[in-house]
């Protein structure tokens, strides 16, 4: 069976176009579903800059379906996979709206400090929007949503939800490494690790503040103290105590 996006009779006008080379600026003709072309006129090879290459992130065919990805994909293959993982966590949340808000903010904060320290983003949030996913098990087996049953209710979930994404097998490891233990750091952390823990950090305190039970020389040692990334304490600044 041919996917239907990529099945010509169902394609509409449109779907054979031209695009301007961003080298020499001729015309390029693209079909919808070709991942790239070579300029006829420089040689010069770019993507298709009106396909949708979403599904690649979690279709086990894609390569099949698309043929040889393009450099350029496939750097940002695994970064597409982030609202896949978003859209899991908001299904296994289902109606517990304080959860999936608590990871979104989580993912916008650890997404913010994940691109000034250059970490790998697709770990980064992945693991943020999962990092709590084990806390409707802890409560369940537990009576208690305490952070080591969390952690240890987590990693299994966070596997699951990964593979059936098709993430990769390393991926899926280092995240649910993260998730294990993402209220513990070790003496030794991966700079991923160290994104979520700060991410985590300021909306929990965030939280406290809007609750009244955060002074502001409280949050002052935080900042000198608390953070494991260089880019945290400026992006929890900007949170708690404004421009």
């Amino acid at each position: 069976m041919k996917c239907p996006g990529q099945d010509t009779q169902y394609w509409k006008p449109g779907a054979i176009f031209e695009a301007r080379c961003p080298q020499c600026g001729r015309p390029v003709e693209f079909f919808k579903d070709d991942p790239a072309r070579r300029c006829g006129h420089c040689g010069h090879r770019f993507v298709n800059p009106e396909m949708d290459f979403g599904c690649a992130a979690y279709c086990q065919y894609a390569e099949q379906c698309l043929g040889t990805l393009p450099p350029e994909l496939l750097a940002e293959k695994e970064n597409l996979l982030k609202d896949r993982v978003a859209i899991e966590m908001k299904r296994y949340f289902k109606t517990d709206f304080k959860r999936i808000s608590h990871a979104t903010r989580v993912a916008r904060y650890a997404e913010r400090i994940g691109k000034k320290e250059r970490g790998n983003l697709a770990v980064i949030l992945s693991a943020a929007y999962l990092h709590d996913i084990g806390i409707h098990e802890a409560e369940r087996r537990h009576g208690s949503t305490a952070a080591k049953y969390q952690e240890l209710e987590g990693p299994p979930i966070a596997r699951e939800i990964l593979t059936r994404l098709c993430a990769q097998p390393g991926l899926i490891d280092t995240v649910a490494d993260i998730v294990g233990h993402h209220h513990h750091p070790r003496d030794e952390e991966t700079l991923e690790f160290k994104v979520v823990y700060d991410a985590d950090l300021i909306v929990n305190v965030e939280d406290k503040k809007k609750n009244g039970g955060m002074s502001t020389e409280s949050l002052e040692r935080l900042l000198e103290s608390a953070f494991l990334t260089q880019s945290g304490p400026e992006q929890a600044r900007s949170v708690w105590l404004g421009p």
